[in-house]
């Protein structure tokens, strides 16, 4: 059985994106948002036709605060925006999404399912701390504590 080609790696409209660098981890390997999606129990495809479908703002916001919840490779927190907008930027144009929104899906009894209010939460939360650790490079010019960052993130 064929996949269907949105789920096909050679024709997929977000190869671009899904396969582009966030950026080089501890041990010297470099970390797609393919992998960087998948390892926050995201679906990369889903999520990439999700943000394509947002302005690219928001997208970026998006985008960052699912890498601050990454561990930090050779990039830093403060570093997070400034890599989802470079990312961002290889979504195809907005309303060309190949499949729906991730979370817009509606069951059987025509609701739509519950995964986007957890996401959504879940974005929050990490936008806000992205904010917070942001607000205090920006005011104090101090480092958090490693501890500080890692705990929150757990």
């Amino acid at each position: 059985m064929a996949l269907r080609p949105q789920f096909s790696l050679i024709h997929s409209e977000f190869n671009e994106f899904l396969f582009a660098a966030v950026g080089e981890e501890e041990n010297g390997a470099t970390l797609t948002v393919l992998s960087a999606l998948t390892r926050l129990g995201i679906d990369p495809w889903g999520e990439a036709a999700r943000l394509s479908e947002l302005p690219k703002d928001a997208a970026a916001r998006i985008l960052a605060a699912a890498i601050v919840m990454l561990p930090e490779g050779e990039w830093k927190v403060s570093d997070t925006p400034a890599i989802a907008t470079r990312l961002v930027d290889r979504l195809p144009s907005r309303g060309t999404a190949a499949m729906p929104p991730a979370g817009r899906e509606t069951g059987r009894n025509g609701k739509t399912s519950p995964v986007s209010a957890k996401w959504l939460l879940w974005v929050a939360l990490a936008a806000a701390l992205l904010l917070a650790v942001s607000n205090l490079y920006d005011h104090h010019g101090a480092k958090p504590a490693p501890n500080a960052i890692s705990s929150v993130q757990r």
